[in-house]
């Protein structure tokens, strides 16, 4: 992590008109109010990650009040969600691993090994999407059922999948090269592309899905068109001369000593993998004990855990650099007070959620669906589900400032921990030890992420006595 943020410090330096806008950032983070610099750099990350969310939220807001089949179409389209995962996670292997080994070079003044990594990431992101396409449109149908779609809602699912498969190319390129230009600096201009395709997917989804009366079809058609969009933006800034980096031609032919280094890199943010896992697990043990309805709520209850994770994600993120900068500058002292802000802030906002949760369920359930029978299943569920989320600031600000201090390895044993060692066993074992096997299911979450929070504050604060 310190040297990632070293490198786009460098990075800045060597594509601004001077280095003093460098230097008076590099001044900022280690002398500025901390409460007005976290804020400050938080604010344009929550936004972002809000915007960057709207393409399946916005789809399945849409569907789940498509009248007459609403709740069906909704549970076909949440099944669906491993595989967007899955391509999502591809996309992260080859750009978020190629990004800061561009930034790197950059730093050394190496800019055309910085514009081949470029080049080899388009390449790589190029052939995973056509791969991908071919693997989907081919077994995509029996890989939904196998999923946790059922006879009734694989007709939505494959409906749409088929449609957004076909899209692939588009999305692995609006994902992947965004981040390079991030990576330069030009974060309005990443912002935008984000920006943009969001904006058009709101403006079709109702055209399509009840003006022409495409139904789930219509969601696929224009979240693919939207990234479609997108790519264009990106691929007409990346090939222009407004881009410090350039996508050259000569650059497409891949190169080991440039691909194997960004996927290792890039393996820890492929490591959303298992959020597909997780879904399929959920789908599964839910389809099998609770039927249609239980995979409609959980569907539900995924894209409420999404989005407001959002601002505790922004938070962490908002005080990565300043945690990081100061650690290097060994100022403990300014290092203590960004993770003690965080924390607080961070607290505030769980303690918010889980009262929300608890109090007003309805309140997030009426966004996704209007079916009296889906909402009332949804409502019991959500308490079950998020009666945990009141510890969330405690995992967000602990884990994100392992990442911070360089600490990756624990960060990445942290979040194998909640998910894969404690989560998908929980939700096959504890339906067997209750009497509502579908109750056994949905307190999967809070169980582990007690457990998770647990080892995570007791890791942290080994480490946090160390600092001095």
């Amino acid at each position: 992590s310190l040297s990632i943020q070293s490198a786009h410090r460098s990075n800045d330096e060597n594509t601004r008109p001077h280095s003093g806008a460098a230097s008076s950032r590099e001044a900022d983070l280690g002398s500025a109010p901390i409460g007005a610099l976290l804020f400050k750099l938080a604010l344009p990350a929550i936004a972002a990650q809000i915007i960057n969310v709207l393409y399946n939220m916005v789809d399945r807001m849409y569907i789940g009040h498509i009248p007459d089949i609403g709740p069906s179409a909704l549970t076909g389209v949440g099944v669906t969600m491993p595989i967007i995962m899955c391509i999502s996670a591809f996309a992260a292997l080859a750009a978020m691993g190629g990004a800061p080994q561009a930034s790197i070079l950059m730093g050394k003044g190496d800019k055309d090994s910085a514009e081949k990594v470029l080049g080899n990431c388009t390449f790589m992101l190029t052939v995973i999407s056509l791969v991908l396409t071919a693997l989907f449109l081919g077994f995509g149908r029996p890989i939904l059922l196998m999923f946790g779609a059922s006879e009734k809602t694989i007709l939505y699912a494959w409906n749409y999948m088929k449609i957004y498969v076909c899209g692939t190319f588009f999305v692995q390129m609006a994902l992947g090269l965004n981040a390079f230009i991030n990576a330069q600096g030009y974060a309005k201009t990443g912002m935008i592309t984000v920006a943009i395709g969001a904006l058009c997917n709101i403006i079709l989804d109702p055209i399509f899905i009840f003006g022409l009366h495409l139904d789930v079809r219509g969601a696929a058609l224009a979240t693919i068109l939207s990234q479609g969009i997108s790519c264009i933006w990106i691929l007409r800034f990346l090939t222009g001369t407004h881009s410090t980096l350039r996508i050259r031609l000569r650059n497409l032919r891949p190169q080991k000593k440039f691909i194997l280094p960004c996927l290792a890199l890039g393996l820890a943010p492929f490591m959303q993998f298992t959020e597909s896992a997780l879904s399929i697990s959920f789908n599964t043990s839910l389809l099998k004990y609770g039927g249609d309805t239980a995979v409609g709520a959980m569907t539900i209850l995924s894209s409420v855990m999404q989005f407001s994770m959002l601002p505790l994600q922004g938070l962490s993120q908002g005080a990565q650099p300043i945690i990081s900068f100061n650690y290097g500058a060994k100022n403990i002292d300014r290092v203590k007070k960004a993770f003690h802000l965080l924390l607080r802030s961070a607290a505030c906002y769980s303690t918010l959620l889980w009262l929300l949760c608890m109090l007003v369920p309805q309140i997030f359930i009426s966004i996704f669906t209007s079916d009296a029978d889906l909402a009332s299943y949804t409502i019991w569920a959500l308490r079950i589900y998020m009666a945990a989320s009141l510890l969330f600031a405690v995992q967000l600000a602990c884990q994100q400032t392992f990442i911070a201090l360089g600490n990756a390895k624990t960060s990445v044993f942290l979040a194998l921990l909640r998910k894969v060692l404690l989560l998908i066993p929980l939700i096959f074992i504890l339906p067997h030890f209750v009497s509502n096997p579908v109750f056994g299911v949905f307190v999967a979450e809070p169980v582990a992420d007690t457990i998770a929070v647990a080892t995570t504050a007791a890791l942290f604060f080994r480490e946090y006595k160390k600092l001095g």
